[in-house]
């Protein structure tokens, strides 16, 4: 019995120190670490919403959207988490959406769906304004900020077909994302 507790408390330890190593490295914009290792060490951690939203949050900030459903469908415990969820939940779905109209021509005009200020949710509203004729790619104007732009377009890989989008201040590349 003395062992089981021990070993209880070395684990509790371990999974603390790896959370306060994700905060660490989050505070220190290592956002792709974040999500690496809250990815690789999700199970042992899958009950603890703090750590989950730290983990989707970062995942988020590096484009790793497809790691957002295992952390979505874990967020439910309390109010906070299950905003969290639902906004992931919205970029999800927004960019699997616009891979489907970009590769698929599928119209999203009928569609009226919440928004959130990620780049992707940007775009997605934007996009849905357009009118439905395929282009090889779409300069897209933000509505707040005139000297912001997006360039949305797809790529073809060897393996799967992405979207890009780029994001233009004054013309000049500030950002580029790319999903799949």
């Amino acid at each position: 019995m003395k062992i089981f507790i021990i070993l209880l408390i070395i684990i509790n330890s371990y999974a603390y120190d790896i959370k306060k190593n994700m905060l660490n490295l989050y505070e220190n914009r290592k956002f792709k670490e974040v999500c690496n290792i809250g990815f690789n060490n999700f199970n042992s951690n899958a009950n603890d919403e703090e750590y989950i939203s730290l983990f989707a949050f970062a995942c988020l900030n590096v484009d790793y959207i497809d790691r957002l459903p295992v952390a979505i469908t874990a967020l439910r415990s309390s109010k906070e988490s299950r905003s969290n969820a639902s906004y992931f939940s919205i970029i999800y779905m927004q960019k699997k959406l616009l891979y489907h109209a970009l590769l698929d021509n599928y119209n999203l005009k009928s569609l009226n769906l919440p928004t959130t200020d990620h780049v992707l949710s940007k775009v997605f509203d934007l996009y849905v304004k357009l009118d439905n004729n395929k282009q090889q790619y779409y300069l897209l104007k933000d509505d707040k900020d005139n000297r912001v732009s997006y360039k949305l377009y797809t790529i073809k890989d060897k393996y799967i077909d992405k979207i890009v989008i780029e994001e233009l201040y004054d013309s000049i590349t500030i950002a580029q994302h790319i999903y799949w």
